[in-house]
């Protein structure tokens, strides 16, 4: 990847936000994101996470986005996105976990493992569930994220620990449908576009994506070559939801 790629996926990530709900006996959590892309492939932008009461959808497949997942989907800004899941009231803890060490305001390239940790109640329903989101680079709207909000529990009604720990295969990779996918590098994120928000509108609904031109710009792209993530096996990327610390120890007697 060139510098100046790089430095325009820094440009169009926001500063990262994180809101801590209020808790007496805090249980840490690490969330890890591992991107399983092969070298040459697909890139993310810093994925944003979230944890709530399962209130909280991030799409429905067909219809369109909401203004928070075009901006993720287009252009990896978490901003409107942060508003949208303060705004439903079914969760505080959210965050924005950017790349290794040394690459904090840039995407997770192939290959590279990056993890955040996270302090929330255990016993509170608004700590039950996970939602994650992040755009596939280079692409005009492709994104990665859980249609179903109830996917991934990881408290039980009773506090207990349950986890996650999972992968994104190419096959469920999407097409936010608010862009035309013409793959113009000054349209494409990750690929020479230089201001957000540039590209052709699109007017569709979330769909499963199709893949990438054949025989255009990105595939044939020294870079992107190994991009083609329709390819039988290809899985783009891993999260893993861990309990570091239970809280208990510091409880008083």
């Amino acid at each position: 990847m060139t510098r100046f790629n790089r430095l325009m996926v820094g440009v169009f990530a926001s500063t990262s936000v994180f809101a801590l709900a209020p808790a007496v006996h805090a249980a840490t959590l690490r969330v890890t994101v591992d991107n399983l892309a092969p070298e040459n492939g697909t890139a993310l932008t810093p994925a944003w996470v979230g944890f709530h009461d399962g209130g909280f959808d991030l799409y429905n497949r067909g219809e369109p986005v909401t203004e928070g997942v075009e901006r993720l989907a287009e252009d990896g800004i978490v901003d409107a996105l942060n508003a949208e899941f303060l705004d439903s009231g079914a969760g505080t803890v959210q965050g924005f976990i950017t790349g290794p060490a040394g690459n904090t305001a840039g995407p997770i390239d192939p290959g590279e493992t990056t993890s955040f940790e996270f302090s929330l109640d255990a016993n509170a329903a608004s700590s039950q569930y996970f939602s994650y989101a992040a755009m596939i680079l280079p692409s005009n709207d492709f994104f990665i994220a859980n249609g179903d909000p109830f996917a991934h529990q990881i408290f039980d009604d009773a506090g207990n620990f349950l986890g996650a720990d999972f992968v994104v295969a190419g096959s469920q990779v999407l097409d936010a449908g608010t862009e035309f996918n013409d793959e113009v590098p000054e349209n494409t994120a990750f690929f020479g576009q230089q201001t957000p928000d540039t590209g052709l509108p699109g007017e569709g609904g979330v769909e499963l994506a199709t893949g990438f031109i054949p025989g255009g710009n990105i595939l044939s792209s020294a870079d992107f070559f190994n991009a083609d993530f329709t390819g039988d096996g290809y899985n783009v990327a891993r999260f893993r939801v861990e309990l570091i610390d239970d809280g208990t120890a510091s409880v008083p007697e």
